[in-house]
């Protein structure tokens, strides 16, 4: 019985020993080939390299059938493949016509009579720059799929009958430099993603029925030269974040059912040439901060509800050519420095500020 113990203490002792043994592994020891096997001890002589069998996106193999290919955007291993049933591979069937998808960067169709809807197949031209439509008959909604032309730079489609929103997608639109969407027949709020484009230099909204408050996003626009809103249906007041806006030359806000009081801020777009609130339902009395708008060529407030005195800074803005406070609730006398400005500038006082405002006194002809 002893001897049979250690017969199989010897065996099982051996069998040990033979499973440590170091085993060879066979594979390319190289490591700058693609396939560097950081296991093997021994070169099976197979490495192949990078400037033999690397395709365009940076896949090293010996597989053809996985070789990266261009997309419609001409990207090497891009995802925009699309196939038209009449125009054919890479190509967008618009209006009768076939438009490469990676050779249009731009369509110009301004004044062509088009009518119908935008077709969301124009979602597909991702390399445009410039989308020219304004001046004809389109009708419908602004398609989603215009979000995907994050290339663009110009989107005109103002002067037709667009209806239903404003799509959130166009916040995609990051390169936008000008938006007109004016006279049109849009409706709902400005989304508040439009704060996104912050590359723009016009927003040109007017002539809508745009409803709902100015989104304080608004302010994040800071290159804006030109904010036009006028002519919609927006309620509630005018975001102080406007103030963020210091590049302005023209506001036009008129026509409105805007609230509250004008914001001090807006004194801080010393840019300012054109500042139009006429026609809203603002209250509460002109801030004296407008007096630093010393640019401004114009300026109308007519139409709203102020109340309380005209501020003397106002003599500051020696560059107007039209001074308009008609129609409101002013009181007290006419400031010296505005009358001084009225006489220098032969700016109008009958209508364009005693009108409509009763309890004013013109002192400016004492």
């Amino acid at each position: 019985m002893t001897n049979l113990l250690l017969i199989l203490l010897l065996l099982v002792g051996c069998s040990e020993d033979a499973a440590t043994e170091p085993q060879d592994v066979y594979g390319c020891t190289d490591n700058t080939a693609c396939n560097y096997n950081a296991d093997a001890t021994d070169d099976d002589g197979n490495c192949y390299f990078a400037e033999d069998w690397e395709d365009m996106c940076g896949v090293c193999d010996l597989v053809p059938s996985n070789d990266c290919e261009q997309d419609c955007n001409g990207v090497w291993g891009g995802d925009n493949y699309y196939e038209d049933e009449i125009c054919g591979s890479c190509s967008v069937n618009l209006w009768g016509e076939c438009y490469n998808i990676e050779e249009t960067t731009s369509l110009y169709f301004d004044s062509s009579e088009l009518t119908g809807q935008i077709p969301p197949e124009i979602g597909n031209l991702t390399n445009l720059i410039v989308l020219n439509l304004w001046g004809n008959q389109l009708t419908g909604e602004i398609p989603l799929e215009i979000g995907n032309l994050t290339n663009l730079q110009f989107l005109f489609l103002h002067n037709n009958q667009l209806t239903g929103s404003i799509p959130a997608e166009i916040g995609n639109l990051t390169n936008l430099i000008e938006l007109p969407l004016s006279s049109n027949q849009l409706s709902g709020e400005i989304p508040p993603e439009i704060g996104n484009l912050t590359n723009l230099i016009v927003l040109n909204l007017w002539g809508n029925e745009l409803t709902g408050e100015i989104p304080p996003e608004i302010g994040n626009l800071t290159n804006l030269n030109i904010l036009v809103l006028f002519e919609n249906e927006l309620t509630g007041e005018i975001p102080p974040e406007i103030g963020n806006l210091t590049n302005l030359t023209w506001l036009n806000l008129k026509g409105n059912e805007l609230t509250g009081e004008i914001p001090p801020e807006i004194g801080n777009l010393t840019n300012l040439e054109d500042l139009n609130l006429y026609n809203n339902q603002l209250t509460g009395e002109i801030p004296p901060e407008i007096g630093n708008l010393t640019s401004l060529t114009d300026l109308n407030l007519g139409y709203n509800q102020l109340t309380g005195e005209i501020p003397s800074e106002i003599g500051n803005l020696i560059n107007l050519n039209s001074l308009l406070l008609y129609s409101n609730l002013l009181t007290g006398e006419i400031p010296q420095e505005v009358c001084d400005l009225i006489e220098s500038n032969s700016l109008s006082i009958e209508y364009s500020i005693l009108s409509g405002n009763d309890d004013l006194i013109n002192t400016c002809d004492d």
